[in-house]
C-alpha cells in the first residue's frame, strides 16, 4: 500500500508523461499509444516506490536494531560498574588476541563460541571463552560474570577477566590441563590406561563436584542454580581435582526461596531434571541441580550415555534402568572397567547415589548436602532406592537422544 503522498506523485507522474506524448505525437492514434506508454510508466513509478519503501523499512529495521544493540551494551555496562571492585580485571579485545596469540590453539567448541589456550602477561596459562556476538543480549555473559566473580571455592573454576568491548566478549579462567570430564568418560582407553584415572579417582571427582554444588546451594550468600552440571562443564585440573564450570544458564536466587520462577527451560538434554521442562512434575529448586548430578554420576559409572542406541540389547539401551536391576537382584556389576572388591563397592555407592538423585519426584532427592554425607558414609547404610519411572526407551527415542545437547 501507498501513502496519499506516494499515490498523488504517481497520478502526476503519469499524467504528466500523457500529455507530453500527446503534444509530441498529435491525437492521431493517440489512445493506443498512451496505453503503450502508461502502462509501462505505471509499472515504473510502482517499483521505484516499492523500492523506496522496502529501503525505508530495511533503515528503520537497521535503527531499531542498533539501538536494542546500545541499549543491551547500556545493561551490561551498568551491571559492570554496579560490580564495582567485585568484577575482575577488564581486558580489551587487542588484550585477547594478544594473549591467545590471534586465537592460534583451540580448546574446544561449543553453542556459546569457541575457548582457546592463552597466557597471561606474567605468563600464567588460561583458557580464554570468546562469546559469539548473536549470542542472546548479554544474559548469559552478566550470568556468567555475576555468579563466578560471587564464588570461591577448589571445587570451582576462578574467572580471572573477561572482555566487553563492544560486540566483542569474553571470559578468561585458569588453564586446566586435563581437559573435561566428557573425554575420560565416553573415551574408555582412556580411564583403562591412565595411571592416574580409576574407580578411587572417579569415586573422589563425584565428591567434589558434590562439594562445589553444595557451595553454590548453601555457601553463598545468594545461592546459585546452575543448571547445566554435565560432563562437559566439569573441568579437571593437573591433579585432576574437579572444578564446576559454564555458569551462563546460572541463576541467582534469595536462599530463602526453595522453589523459584522461570520462565523457559534450561539446560541440557538427557540432564534436565523433569520439572524444569514441565511443572507438572513438581517446582523447580536447587533438587533440580541434584537431578542433572545423578544422571553425570550414573554416567560416569557405566562409562557411556544413559541412553545409548549403539548397544547390543534394547533392555540396556537406558543405563539407569539396566544398572538398576543388577543392584535390586544383589548381581556383581557388569561394568566395562576392570573390578577390584573394593571398586565393586564404590561403584556400588555411586550408582545407589545416582539414582536416588534422579527420582521423578524432587522431594524424594536428597539434598546436595546429604548426597555428600551418602558418598562418604558406609554402604551398608545406603537403602536401594525406587525403581526411576523411566524405564528402557524404544530404540527410536533413543535415537533422538543420543548427542542431543541444549
Amino acid at each position: 500500500m501507498f501513502t496519499p503522498l506516494q499515490s498523488l506523485l504517481l497520478f502526476k507522474l503519469t499524467i504528466c508523461w500523457s500529455h507530453h506524448f500527446a503534444a509530441a505525437r498529435g491525437t492521431r492514434s493517440w489512445g493506443k499509444k498512451l496505453v503503450i506508454v502508461i502502462v509501462p510508466s505505471t509499472v515504473f513509478v510502482i517499483i521505484l516506490l516499492g523500492i523506496l519503501r522496502r529501503r525505508k523499512l530495511l533503515s528503520n529495521e537497521m535503527m531499531s536494531f542498533s539501538k536494542k544493540r546500545t541499549r543491551n551494551t547500556q545493561n551490561v555496562e551498568v551491571f559492570l560498574r554496579n560490580f564495582g571492585s567485585l568484577a575482575p580485571k577488564r581486558y580489551s579485545y587487542s588484550d585477547i588476541k594478544k594473549m591467545t596469540n590471534s586465537f592460534k590453539e583451540k580448546l574446544g567448541q561449543g553453542g556459546y563460541g569457541g575457548v582457546f589456550k592463552g597466557n597471561l602477561p606474567n605468563g600464567r596459562l588460561v583458557a580464554v571463552k570468546v562469546l559469539n556476538a548473536s549470542k542472546g543480549n548479554g544474559e548469559e555473559f552478566i550470568n556468567e560474570v555475576a555468579s563466578i566473580s560471587r564464588t570461591s571455592h577448589v571445587n570451582i573454576v576462578t574467572l580471572l577477566g573477561f572482555c566487553f568491548d563492544g560486540s566483542k566478549r569474553a571470559l578468561i579462567y585458569d588453564f586446566m590441563s586435563n581437559g573435561s570430564l566428557e573425554k575420560f568418560i565416553y573415551n574408555k582407553k582412556s580411564v583403562e590406561t591412565s595411571p592416574n584415572l580409576g574407580w578411587e579417582r572417579l569415586y573422589q571427582i563425584a565428591v567434589g563436584i558434590a562439594q562445589g554444588l553444595e557451595y553454590l546451594h548453601r555457601g553463598c550468600n545468594t545461592r546459585i542454580l546452575h543448571f547445566d552440571i554435565k560432563p562437559h562443564n566439569i573441568l579437571l585440573d593437573e591433579d585432576f581435582c574437579p572444578k564446576i564450570s559454564d555458569f551462563g544458564l546460572a541463576k541467582l536466587c534469595p536462599r530463602k526461596d526453595s522453589i523459584i520462577s522461570m520462565a523457559d527451560a534450561r539446560g541440557t538434554i538427557g540432564y534436565i531434571a523433569p520439572e524444569v521442562f514441565s511443572r507438572n512434575f513438581g517446582g523447580v529448586s536447587h533438587k533440580s541441580d541434584v537431578y542433572s548430578y545423578g544422571m553425570m554420576v550414573l554416567e560416569m559409572v557405566g562409562g557411556r550415555r544413559n541412553i545409548d542406541a549403539g548397544v547390543d540389547h534394547t533392555s540396556e539401551i537406558y543405563f539407569p534402568h539396566w544398572i538398576y536391576k543388577q543392584i535390586g537382584q544383589g548381581e556383581h556389576l557388569q561394568l566395562d572397567m576392570v573390578m577390584r572388591e573394593e571398586d565393586e563397592e564404590i561403584a556400588k555407592k555411586m550408582v545407589l547415589v545416582g539414582l536416588w538423585c534422579i527420582q521423578m519426584d524432587p522431594t524424594n532427592r536428597p539434598s546436595i548436602r546429604k548426597v555428600v554425607d551418602m558418598l562418604e558414609g558406609s554402604l551398608e547404610s545406603l537403602p536401594i532406592p525406587p525403581k526411576p519411572v523411566f524405564s528402557s526407551p524404544p530404540r527410536q527415542v533413543a535415537d533422538s537422544f543420543t548427542g542431543s545437547s541444549s
